[in-house]
C-alpha cells in the first residue's frame, strides 16, 4: 500500500469536516433533521504551500494554527446552517458588524465569524495563561523562589484545562460533537492502518490520536510552562503581555511536536504524546453508527477528490437509519 495521505478533520454541529493537508481539499459531511447526509466542498491552498516562507519549520506552525481557527470557525457556521435552516433567517448582523463588513469589504457573516474567533482567543488566553498567573500571584508574599512560583502557575494551567474540559463534556450538545470526534478519528485511523472503510473495520479503531487538536493544546500548555519559566515575576501585567507575545512562539513550537509524533514512532514520543491522548479521553467518546457514516463519507469525499479515485467505501452499512439514505452537496472553492 502507498503512504496514507495525511488528512485530518474536525467535528461539528451534527458532522464531521475532513481535510487534506497537502491540497487544502475540503469536505464536511452533515447530518440533517430529515436523516440525509449532507455534503460541502471547499478547497483552499494553504499558506505554507504558496509561499516557501510560511513553510519554514517553527514558522508554519503559528500560520497554520491561524488558518485552522479560521477554518474551524466557518466549518462550524456552515454545519450550523445545514442543521439548522431557520440560522440564516435569524441571524441579522449588527450596525458594528455592518460597519466593518463596509470598510474592510467583507460580508457580514464573515465579520462575525472573526469577531466570535477574537473573542474565543482571548478568552482561552485568559483561562489558560493569564488567570494562573494572577492566582499564583496569590502567593507572591509566602513563596519567593521563581521557580516555585512557576510550577504552581503550571499545575494552576493543567488543572484549569482540565475543568474546562470536564465541564464543557457534560453539555448536551458537547456530547453529541465528541461522539463525532471520535468517529473522525476512528476513520483516520482505520484508513492509516491500511483497512477498508467499512463501518465494522472504522467502529473497531481507536478514538484516541496524536495528532488530535487536544494534544495539541495540551502540548501548547506544556511548552508554555517551560517558556514562561524564565520570565520575570516582577510586575505581573508586564508577564502577561510578553505570555501573549511569546504564544506564536510557543504554538509553533507545539506544531513541530504534533507533527513529530504523527511520523515517528519512538518510545520518548509516546511518553510526551500519552498526557494528551488522556485529555482525548475527555473530548472524543464512543459514535454510534450513523455518525460513523458521516466522517466515513467526509473522508471518502476527500479522498476521491485528491486521487481522483472512486468511492469504495461501505459507509451505508453503518446507518441506523435506512441504507437508502440520500447525500447531497454542493461545491465551493475558494482561496483563504
Amino acid at each position: 500500500m502507498d503512504k496514507p495521505r495525511s488528512i485530518g478533520g474536525q467535528a461539528v454541529l451534527e458532522g464531521v469536516m475532513m481535510r487534506d493537508g497537502a491540497t487544502g481539499t475540503t469536505a464536511v459531511a452533515v447530518r440533517k433533521s430529515s436523516g440525509e447526509i449532507q455534503v460541502v466542498e471547499s478547497s483552499f491552498t494553504p499558506l505554507s504551500k504558496r509561499y516557501k516562507f510560511f513553510g519554514i519549520p517553527f514558522i508554519r506552525g503559528m500560520f497554520a494554527l491561524v488558518e485552522s481557527l479560521i477554518t474551524g470557525m466557518k466549518t462550524l457556521t456552515d454545519s450550523a446552517k445545514i442543521v439548522g435552516e431557520e440560522f440564516e433567517e435569524e441571524y441579522s448582523p449588527s450596525k458594528f458588524e455592518r460597519f466593518i463588513a463596509q470598510k474592510l469589504h467583507l460580508k457580514p457573516e464573515d465579520v462575525m465569524i472573526g469577531l466570535a474567533l477574537v473573542l474565543g482567543v482571548a478568552l482561552a488566553f485568559f483561562l489558560f495563561s493569564a488567570l494562573p498567573t494572577l492566582i499564583t500571584k496569590l502567593f507572591g508574599g509566602i513563596i519567593e523562589s521563581s521557580f516555585v512560583k512557576s510550577a504552581i502557575e503550571g499545575a494552576v494551567k493543567i488543572t484549569v484545562f482540565i475543568l474546562y474540559l470536564l465541564l464543557v463534556s457534560r453539555m448536551k450538545d458537547i456530547k453529541r460533537v465528541f461522539q463525532y470526534h471520535g468517529a473522525e478519528h476512528k476513520t483516520i485511523d482505520c484508513y492509516e492502518k491500511g483497512l477498508p472503510l467499512t463501518c465494522e473495520n472504522v467502529a473497531g479503531c481507536s478514538r484516541l490520536h496524536p495528532r488530535c487538536g487536544t494534544s495539541f493544546l495540551f502540548f501548547v500548555i506544556i511548552v508554555s510552562i517551560f517558556v514562561s519559566a524564565v520570565l520575570p515575576w516582577g510586575k505581573t501585567w508586564l508577564r502577561i503581555v510578553l505570555k501573549l507575545l511569546l504564544l506564536p512562539v510557543i504554538s509553533g513550537i507545539s506544531y513541530e511536536f504534533i507533527r513529530l509524533s504523527g511520523r515517528v514512532k519512538s518510545k520518548a514520543l509516546r511518553i510526551l504524546v500519552f498526557p494528551g491522548l488522556l485529555m482525548q479521553r475527555i473530548t472524543t467518546a464512543e459514535p454510534d453508527n450513523s455518525q460513523i457514516e458521516v466522517a466515513i463519507t467526509s473522508f471518502t469525499n476527500v479522498l476521491s477528490r485528491v486521487e481522483g479515485s472512486a468511492d469504495t467505501s461501505d459507509a451505508s452499512c453503518c446507518s441506523n437509519t435506512p441504507c437508502d439514505t440520500a447525500i447531497t452537496g454542493e461545491n465551493t472553492d475558494e482561496g483563504l
